[in-house]
């Protein structure tokens, strides 16, 4: 009896007292409405056709088109791939773990890599480190970016206390994040004369970024809080952020600009159950520290939406049974729609002429 009550007794101080990174903010997040509405269930993926990646690589995360039309994406382990034909074809090895990208201006290709910061490549051989901190400070995890017309790079930092290159990659980072809610996520911009500097800050899990055809604002998606800002860089409303999509049925990744002034927003999980739990620190770190069986994850649920830069949902596609795995980003390139996704062994790729 001494033997099993001294087990129970250290059974509850490990999960009252024993050290663990999180630590939890209390918040309210808004009740989830679900898939209804504008964001009904459909099965509009189902006629996405899954291309593979050789060598059995995973997590083809964006997607960027370069001069001339060529698609490129990149992989968990970094190797970069054009992707518009029949099969991928690998372009170079890149190394560290690629997030976002983006075709420059100049015509290079500008890469938001969560453990080295902002990159550029021309062609195999020359990637280079554009943006690696930010007055001495570290950039710890750079997620996606987008390059304006006269070589100004916006990118997002999604948080400045995890470091995926330490803390198991990029899916149990943004879990820990989530989880604690910790607000220290910013979007920052590199300018063409070299400085770099942060212009929004406060976000919980910062990720996809947009900017708008004339370059007059950014979109950002704030994973944690499920909803996207607007944030004015020119005209009367310069330096003015607002919630221009909130309380959405999932958690937003990437932001891809149609370049119509349209942009496509991938979820990476609808909302979880667990969200109940927000506003309880305390009990928000017993689940932590039972383990990654019962701590939260992204669920397998694949939806994209397509919306104007006033907020108005133009037509989402979604994919209930989870079969592409989770979602990161979406674009219409030529005659084709392209869907990214985070650890899966494909990308999904479709006719735009079977799109709702």
């Amino acid at each position: 009896m001494r033997i099993l009550s001294a087990i129970v007794l250290l059974g509850l101080a490990y999960l009252l007292f024993w050290p663990v990174p999180v630590i939890p903010v209390a918040v309210e997040m808004p009740e989830d409405a679900g898939f209804t509405g504008d964001f009904a269930e459909n099965t509009a993926l189902d006629a996405a056709q899954l291309i593979r990646l050789p060598d059995g690589e995973t997590g083809p995360e964006d997607i960027a088109i370069l001069p001339g039309g060529a698609v490129y994406t990149t992989s968990r382990s970094g190797t970069l791939y054009r992707i518009d034909g029949a099969d991928p074809v690998v372009v170079d090895q890149l190394g560290g773990r690629p997030l976002g990208l983006r075709a420059g201006p100049d015509g290079a290709l500008y890469i938001a890599d969560s453990f080295r910061g902002v990159m550029r490549w021309t062609g195999p051989g020359t990637f280079e480190s554009v943006v690696a901190d930010i007055d001495g400070a570290p950039v710890v995890y750079a997620n996606q970016l987008d390059v304006a017309q006269d070589g100004t790079i916006y990118f997002s930092n999604s948080s400045d206390r995890f470091d995926p290159e330490t803390m198991g990659g990029t899916k149990p980072t943004s879990v820990l994040t989530i989880w604690e809610q910790s607000d220290t996520g910013y979007v920052a911009r590199h300018n063409p004369d070299g400085r770099t500097e942060k212009i929004a800050t406060g976000f919980v899990y910062t990720n996809g970024i947009a900017l708008s055809p004339d370059a007059d604002f950014l979109l950002i998606a704030e994973t944690g809080r499920a909803r996207v800002h607007k944030l004015w860089l020119s005209g009367p409303k310069a330096g003015q952020q607002e919630v221009l999509l909130d309380n959405l049925p999932g958690y937003p990744d990437n932001l891809e600009a149609q370049g119509d002034g349209t942009y496509w927003m991938a979820f990476a999980s609808p909302r979880v159950p667990s969200e109940a739990l927000m506003p309880y620190p305390f009990l928000r770190k017993v689940v932590w520290r039972l383990g990654p069986a019962v701590r939260p994850a992204p669920i397998h649920r694949g939806m994209l939406v397509q919306f104007d830069g006033e907020g108005t949902i133009l037509r989402t596609l979604q994919d209930p049974q989870g079969r592409i795995g989770i979602t990161t980003g979406g674009r219409i390139v030529g005659d084709q729609f392209y869907v990214m996704t985070l650890d899966s062994p494909w990308f999904g790729r479709m006719p735009v002429s079977d799109m709702p």
